[in-house]
């Protein structure tokens, strides 16, 4: 039985994504497709009057996202000059760009600065884990809001809408789904303080749009430690590391059901269509037609190999693996490229918890074991890897990387005990894209002495989303329907950042 990761969630019908890819409910989806009659009105997406030159440039995405707030101080915006308390323990190296330096644990990406923009005065309001404030177009967030993903306020994850939209233009469905995310849903792997993060969801635009989620099977060889108030635990993370035998797989097996042969499924799938030819005669609405096409999807994930083929990583040579890096998110980032080769539009990593609080770029306790020993080398292989790969298939200026992160980590140094690190900082902090439209070997933007503030050129995180889309060929200022029918801007507050752009 093929499922997708996680709860089961509800499509705007009552039906479950879950529902839609079980082989054994085909019958039953084609008599109740005109149950989606409630679809929202297509966006209009023409180009902008300006910035013609990169719009659409970009024909997929993938977007790299680290949660938990990495610092800005130890990757992209060093601060060699700054007292001890801010710079801490390490320093700057140059890079391939003339002037440009960047954090001493990113030898790698130092080496492909050239064909990256730096953003360096990414700025917002809210110090807190906001990632659906950092991937979605919602004007305003609290810790409320952000741990409920389903709150009906929240709005739909950019790689959400970009599936939508190619829906509502009717491009013929990809060979997987357009919006993959890995390796597993967001905060699914939190053992402790457990609760759900909001962001990378359809939001009004109904859980059908929800990514398309992958699951990880392996476990790390680094025992790592994390602390969150009175809890401590040591846990093989797999963002160290990996032991062999690891893998990337949908949730469940995705074979047949017991007793369903493909001929049986084949024979299902034709009945099943008689009934649909005489509902689309009396019912030829849009939603139908949106509904048929998430039915098609389910059936091609039953009967082709194309999506466990492109989620094995074994298929590709060991050196190649080995350059991305035998961690985590590595490996994701390397699969990222093939779920694109295998016809995916918009694929996003997360760099994401495992067990507890404060893991991932969350480095409030051992922020330099960290950062050494893990967070900056399993980043340094896997980007720097990932545009060289690009780059050598032909792939790379028409497709757009972007890493980014919810904020940034505070300038002065945070509990002097060796366990120390760096609170939530969110006035300054970095980001960095590559690929289809983005200028080359640019530094965009400036931050204090201490990289606490930024005086120069600020940009929120909604810019970058504007920005991202006007490269995909959609005009965030464009309009599609809320929850309540209004028009809303796709890009909300954002604008696009020409700064950014070739």
């Amino acid at each position: 039985m093929l499922r997708i990761l996680g709860n089961r969630r509800r499509l705007c019908d009552g039906l479950t994504r879950r529902d839609v890819l079980q082989a054994g409910s085909l019958g039953l989806l084609g008599l109740g497709a005109g149950a989606l009659a409630s679809a929202l009105p297509a966006a209009a997406a023409a180009a902008p009057a300006t910035g013609a030159g990169t719009f659409g440039k970009a024909k997929r995405c993938i977007f790299l996202y680290l949660y938990g707030a990495a610092s800005q101080l130890e990757t992209f915006d060093p601060k060699p000059d700054a007292p001890a308390e801010v710079r801490g323990e390490l320093g700057a190296i140059p890079t391939n760009v003339p002037g440009v330096q960047i954090g001493e644990l990113l030898p790698l990406t130092a080496q492909v600065i050239d064909r990256t923009t730096i953003v360096r005065s990414m700025t917002h309001p809210y110090p807190l884990h906001a990632s659906a404030f950092t991937l979605t177009s919602i004007p305003t967030i609290d810790v409320p809001l952000q741990m409920s993903p389903r709150d009906p306020r929240h709005w739909p994850f950019i790689g959400s809408v970009v599936d939508y939209l190619a829906d509502q233009r009717g491009e013929p469905a990809a060979p997987i789904a357009r919006n993959v995310a890995l390796p597993w849903r967001l905060s699914s792997r939190r053992a402790y303080a457990a609760g759900d993060n909001a962001g990378p969801y359809g939001a009004w635009l109904g859980t059908a749009y929800d990514p398309l989620w992958t699951d990880f099977r392996g476990e790390g060889t680094r025992t790592s430690t994390y602390t969150f108030g009175p809890d401590t635990i040591t846990c093989r993370d797999p963002y160290g590391p990996l032991a062999p035998g690891y893998r990337f797989t949908l949730a469940a097996d995705a074979s047949l059901p017991g007793g369903l042969t493909l001929d049986r499924l084949n024979r299902r799938r034709a009945l099943v269509e008689q009934f649909d030819a005489a509902r689309r005669a009396l019912d030829d609405k849009k939603a139908s037609r949106s509904f048929d096409h998430f039915r098609t999807q389910a059936y091609s994930y039953l009967t082709t190999s194309t999506l466990r083929d492109a989620l094995d990583i074994e298929r590709e040579p060991e050196p190649l693996r080995a350059k991305y890096g035998h961690t985590l998110f590595g490996q994701s980032t390397l699969v990222a490229r093939r779920l694109l080769e295998a016809g995916a539009q918009f694929v996003t990593v997360l760099w994401d918890e495992f067990q507890l609080v404060n893991s991932a770029w969350d480095t409030h306790y051992y922020h330099y074991e960290l950062m050494r020993e893990q967070l900056c080398p399993g980043f340094d292989r896997a980007f720097s890897s990932l545009i060289l790969d690009l780059e050598d298939r032909g792939m790379l200026d028409d497709t757009l990387i972007v890493c980014t992160t919810e904020h940034g980590r505070t300038p002065k140094l945070e509990r002097d005990a060796a366990g120390g690190g760096r609170g939530h900082w969110a006035q300054a902090y970095s980001s960095i894209a590559a690929g289809a439209g983005i200028a080359r070997g640019k530094v965009v933007g400036r931050t204090d002495r201490i990289a606490g503030s930024v005086v120069d050129t600020p940009l929120s995180p909604k810019d970058l989303l504007a920005t991202m889309y006007h490269l995909l060929g959609i005009d965030p200022e464009a309009t599609i329907a809320d929850r309540l029918g209004r028009p809303v801007a796709i890009g909300g507050e954002g604008r696009v950042r020409h700064e950014l752009l070739a």
